[in-house]
C-alpha cells in the first residue's frame, strides 16, 4: 500500500453516497461487510483498483487498508491494474473447455491481437476467468463484469466485438 496520502479524494461524492447506501443494508458494527459492493463501485468509477484507491474504500468502511486489498486480491472480478475500455472474461474451466471454451478463447486471442491479461489495439482487455456458474451454456463470456454472453460461437464473438469496438450497445451473444 501506498505510504503518501493527499488529501484530494479519488472517490466521487456520488460513489461515496452509493457506498454509504450499501452500508445501510447492515447492522452499524458490521461497515466492513459493504466491502465487495464498495469496490465494485470504486471501480466502476475508475476502471481499477489502485492501492490508492483501496486505501480510500477502507476509510469510508472503517476498516484496515489491507483487509479490503485481501478481498480485491481474492477476487478475480476486481482489476488491479488498469484496462481496457472493455474487458472480456472467458472461463476456461473443465466443463467449459468441454464444450468449446479453449476454441472460443483462442478466437478470441486471434482477432482482439492479444493473450490473457493484455489490452488490444481497440481497447479491450482480454482475461482468464473462474466458474461462471453456467457451465450448460458454454462457451461463456464476462462483458464488462456487467454481461453474461452464453453459447459463443464465432460468430458471435465477431458481432459481440464489433459492437463493443464501435461502442453499439447490441444484445449481440446475450
Amino acid at each position: 500500500m501506498s505510504a503518501v496520502r493527499t488529501n484530494q479524494r479519488l472517490l466521487s461524492a456520488d460513489a461515496v453516497a452509493k457506498i454509504e447506501r450499501e452500508c445501510g443494508k447492515y447492522p452499524p458494527e458490521q461497515r466492513q461487510s459493504a466491502v465487495m459492493s464498495a469496490l465494485r463501485i470504486a471501480q466502476d468509477e475508475h476502471r481499477w483498483l489502485s492501492n490508492e484507491l483501496m486505501e480510500e474504500v477502507a476509510g469510508v468502511l472503517n476498516m484496515p487498508p489491507v483487509w479490503v486489498y485481501e478481498v480485491a486480491t481474492f477476487y478475480g472480478m476486481y482489476d488491479l491494474k488498469p484496462v481496457g475500455k472493455h474487458k472480456v472474461v472467458i472461463c476456461t474451466n473443465l466443463p467449459c473447455a468441454l464444450s468449446g471454451s479453449e476454441h472460443a478463447a483462442e478466437h478470441l486471442k486471434a482477432k482482439l491481437g492479444c493473450g490473457f491479461g493484455e489490452t488490444s489495439a481497440s481497447g479491450i482487455t482480454l482475461k482468464e476467468g473462474e466458474c461462471m456458474g453456467a457451465c450448460g451454456d458454454a462457451p461463456v463470456l464476462i462483458v464488462d463484469n456487467k454481461r453474461m454472453c452464453s453459447f459463443m460461437s464465432d460468430e458471435k464473438i465477431d458481432q459481440l466485438l464489433a459492437d463493443l469496438v464501435s461502442g453499439t450497445k447490441g444484445k449481440s451473444g446475450t
